[in-house]
């Protein structure tokens, strides 16, 4: 994995050249309409198009203020759709890095270049934090699944990786450790313990406590409200393995609904839990 500072130093280099050919092909950003199929139908020119704004806006919440999906095929056949995203980007466009779009008016050589070194940079940031966090998880479920092993459960697999009732689950002491549709919710892991309950487990990863209320309240919680529905409060035994900041409020809120939390720097709380279930 690369360090941090180089992994930046990449991104902020292909984003800037990424960023240059989008102000060449839009004319400095005063012809968007002319190009804008082409843009919004390549998936790094439109990742680049969300960063014009100010703060920049997030694929979901694009897709949110369009009221449509932003699939290359319906972009091609409703050109009311494409009009309507760049309308959106208008509104929003970022004042400070692009001052001349809102002045009508063509930019400075210093206000050109300052732009596209900012927006390479606002985005360098935030590929890397993603990239980071996503490499955490990923090494997060590895050493839950390593200490799940090390306990003696053996790693199972169900038909088409769904589990819809307590029957098609893996039998007792077993565990799936490919993502797994648990009624019509996905968990990063799935147990079967000693007793027959299933526990579900999701590896969350949080850089901030904003970040924490859309990875437990807004993600695990709502999965353990749903599987405390489905299968039942004494059936399953949904947790949530977390590493990094946490609000306290997030926390509590998330144990109120029915999740059970475990730290991933003390992952022996939880194997000692399941080895009680012996």
């Amino acid at each position: 994995m690369q360090e941090p500072l180089e992994e930046y130093l990449e991104q902020f280099d292909k984003i800037q050249l990424i960023m240059e050919d989008l102000l060449e092909e839009t004319v400095d950003l005063s012809v968007l309409e002319d190009n804008a199929l082409e843009i919004l139908t390549d998936p790094i020119k439109l990742d680049s198009f969300r960063y014009l704004a100010g703060p920049p806006i997030s694929m979901d919440d694009l897709k949110t203020l369009a009221d449509a999906s932003l699939s290359p095929k319906q972009l091609r056949e409703d050109p009311e759709l494409v009009r309507r995203l760049i309308q959106i980007i208008r509104d929003v466009m970022d004042r400070r890095r692009f001052p001349w779009v809102t002045e009508g008016r063509e930019p400075t050589p210093g206000e050109r270049e300052a732009s596209v070194t900012a927006s390479a940079a606002l985005m360098a940031t935030q590929k890397v934090a993603t990239s980071r966090r996503n490499n955490s998880k990923i090494e997060q479920e590895a050493k839950v699944v390593e200490c799940l092993r090390d306990l003696g459960l053996v790693e199972a697999k169900v038909a088409r990786g769904v589990i819809q009732t307590m029957h098609s689950a893996p039998p007792p002491g077993s565990f799936c450790a490919q993502e797994t549709v648990l009624g019509d919710r996905k968990a990063d892991i799935v147990v079967r313990l000693w007793d027959g309950r299933i526990m579900p487990i999701e590896c969350k990863v949080s850089n901030s406590s904003t970040n924490s209320v859309k990875r437990v309240k807004n993600d695990a919680a709502v999965k353990a409200e749903t599987w405390l529905k489905d299968f039942g409060a004494t059936q399953v035994v949904p947790v949530a393995v977390l590493g990094g900041l946490y609000s306290i409020g997030t926390l509590e809120s998330a144990q109120s609904r029915g999740l059970t939390l475990y730290w991933a720097h003390r992952l022996e709380d939880l194997t000692d839990w399941i080895d009680n279930c012996r």
